[in-house]
């Protein structure tokens, strides 16, 4: 059989967009984690976004019954009529006002790929979910990285945002409660931030909540309050978090309705829909009995506090009380140092290979010098997960 010759010059090329993007750290974790599992290996991963807990039976019994009726079919590009209106319900908007699209992150693609030209800026505070950033590069954009270390609590202050803006200012990307951190700004620390967008109405708000029902302190949307911002504010939520969903892939955005029409053009060139089973599920999950809510909140919270008071046990690792979500986001520096370790990345790879503990590097979040926990885990893989962290750091 004769061999395909493949002119070089013809070869594959990647676009200027995508030519520093690349999968994220913490997929690539949690592959290399998968890869030593296959090897035999007995790993903790601690490096995941997922809860543990099962998705409610209620909601698949609503997936089923929509399958049985024969709702199958493609449906609405913005999300079914049912699901929109129950959500914009809730936020107390119209219909129009809402998008239902594959996930959250969908949303926050769409928002960057209908608003953002070469040249325009993003303003995110670091530590970020590791995918903004990406986003905004492959949008075209250009991320402006405002560092919001460990003293300030993880978060921007309004002095650092009226720094940063400047004509190209497009967004300015907020995530409260925030991953990886788990901070929660206050009602104070958004009237803040509030005030300084009032005077730059060419600013746009995103802001992730996709955490907001995970929250171990009082929690309060942007959107109530700053209500006369409501008309540039873009608000992100969708079921994976909270009701253990992150499979269905259902996230939905809330804002202007001009605003959701662009989104929705991006979406229907993109995906269309998304799945039609999926969003009769979300639909029970958010109309549906809410307990399991309280429930599986205050065992996050149980898991946080033991999370907590173990790492800070461990000498040259501190770690702060997260306020929302179900992660922790120490400071290992002194750790790092004590073991010789230029890198967090060379910290958390060693850690892996030696201890079999996956844990995500600070620099996939902005912020190198940490690293970041999930306890969204049982309680036995979280204790023997940090149990091997103490004696890894304590052999150095």
């Amino acid at each position: 059989m004769s061999q395909i010759q493949t002119d070089p010059s013809h070869s594959f090329r990647r676009s200027a967009r995508m030519s520093g993007i690349q999968l994220s750290e913490i997929v690539q974790i949690s592959e290399r984690a998968r890869a030593l599992r296959a090897e035999g290996r007995n790993v903790v991963a601690l490096s995941t976004g997922e809860p543990d807990f099962p998705t409610p039976d209620n909601v698949i019994a609503a997936a089923h019954r929509a399958a049985l009726d024969g709702k199958t079919t493609y449906p609405p590009t913005m999300g079914t009529v049912d699901l929109r209106a129950a959500i914009a319900d809730q936020a107390g908007v119209s219909a129009a006002q809402v998008i239902v699209s594959t996930g959250a992150k969908q949303v926050l693609s769409n928002a960057m790929l209908a608003t953002l030209d070469p040249g325009d800026e993003v303003i995110m505070p670091a530590p970020y979910w590791t995918s903004y950033s990406d986003i905004v590069a492959m949008a075209g954009g250009t991320p402006v990285v405002l560092t919001c270390d460990m003293a300030q609590g993880f978060k921007l202050t309004a002095a650092q945002l009226a720094a940063a803006i400047t004509d190209q200012t497009r967004w300015v990307m907020l995530n409260s409660p925030s991953n990886p951190s788990g901070a929660i700004y206050s009602v104070g620390e958004q009237a803040e931030l509030a005030d300084v967008l009032r005077a730059h109405p060419h600013v746009m708000v995103l802001v992730d909540e996709i955490y907001a029902h995970l929250s171990y302190t009082p929690f309060t949307s942007f959107a109530e309050v700053a209500p006369d911002l409501a008309d540039r504010i873009l608000i992100v939520n969708g079921v994976s978090k909270a009701y253990a969903m992150t499979g269905w892939r259902i996230g939905w955005g809330i804002g202007p309705a001009e605003m959701i029409r662009a989104l929705g053009a991006v979406q229907g060139q993109v995906t269309s829909g998304a799945c039609s089973i999926s969003q009769a599920a979300a639909l029970e999950a958010i109309s549906g009995d809410q307990s399991l809510l309280v429930d599986r909140r205050r065992a996050m919270c149980a898991r946080r506090d033991r999370m907590v008071t173990a790492l800070n046990g461990v000498a040259g690792i501190t770690c702060p009380v997260p306020d929302g979500a179900f992660y922790v986001f120490p400071d290992i520096r002194d750790a790092m140092a004590a073991g010789g370790f230029a890198t967090d990345v060379e910290f958390c790879s060693t850690l892996l290979e030696q201890a079999g503990v996956a844990i995500v590097p600070g620099r996939a979040f902005g912020l190198p010098g940490h690293a970041r926990l999930s306890f969204a885990y049982s309680d036995a893989e979280i204790d023997t997960g940090l149990t091997r962290i103490a004696e890894f750091v304590a052999s150095f």
